[in-house]
């Protein structure tokens, strides 16, 4: 596996999805990512997390592709890792920052709402949490983080339908805290990063915990009621006929 590059900068270590030119989601892209999140929360150097992608895409969202070779057990065991994942990076106890440097659809969009504050590029880039379009439903948690980071009214707008937003009108929805331009995204989410590295400590673990511990104690009840609901949809007849016409470049 080598879907994940990582590189520090003092304080601050960035992840960088690299797999493909859309950076879909397997099952080795969530391990791997967990991984390194387990490293960097143990290394005491690391005061500050960077997520982001390669090229025109943060990530495409899940390899459906791939995904549809999976048994139903199979994509079961997925479903679980890649909830505990966007829970653990949700929770994390450092600050975790999104560059969202392209599209970021689907999966990609739960990885970016996992985060604690979201920058993201201007022009041809798209915010979406599109399950809807193509007839699934939700990993049942991620509906609550999405309520946590935008409120009620916006969630259900943003899920219910599947629309996709350029960086300034998820900004003005609440997807994202900043907008930026290809070429100083990498500088601006550093700065953010190096602004966080100021307040990391105690105070900072304790206030993020009291913030969201209740919100990630709901996301993980969610998963675990819900969570066979969503699969038996994915393997519904009409879902199934809608991911078979999804193709993956590269």
């Amino acid at each position: 596996m080598d879907f994940v590059k990582k590189s520090l900068d003092g304080p601050v270590a960035t992840l960088t999805i690299t797999r493909g030119k859309v950076n879909a989601i397997s099952e080795p892209v969530a391990e791997e990512l967990c991984g390194n999140f387990e490293d960097l929360l143990a290394d005491l150097n690391v005061r500050a997390v960077v997520l982001s992608g390669q090229g025109q895409f943060f990530s495409f969202g899940l390899d459906i592709p791939e995904f549809m070779k999976y048994s139903k057990e199979d994509f079961r065991r997925f479903v679980g890792k890649f909830a505990d994942l966007y829970t653990y990076i949700f929770s994390f106890p450092k600050p975790v920052i999104a560059a969202l440097n392209g599209h970021t659809i689907a999966g990609g969009f739960m990885l970016a709402t996992a985060c604690d504050f979201r920058v993201m590029v201007t022009g041809k880039s798209r915010m979406s949490l599109n399950e809807i379009t193509f007839g699934s439903s939700l990993f049942p948690g991620s509906a609550e983080m999405l309520r946590y980071c935008v409120g009620e009214r916006k969630a259900e707008i943003i899920a219910m339908t599947g629309d996709m937003y350029s960086a300034e009108q998820a900004k003005d929805m609440g997807l994202v805290d900043q907008v930026s331009t290809e070429e100083s995204l990498k500088q601006d989410a550093m700065a953010v990063a190096l602004g966080f590295v100021s307040r990391y400590g105690q105070a900072f673990r304790s206030i993020k915990k009291l913030l969201r511990s209740d919100t990630a104690e709901l996301m993980r009840q969610k998963d675990d009621k819900y969570r066979d609901e969503m699969i038996d949809i994915w393997y519904s007849e009409d879902t199934w006929a809608k991911l078979e016409k999804i193709k993956i470049r590269g």
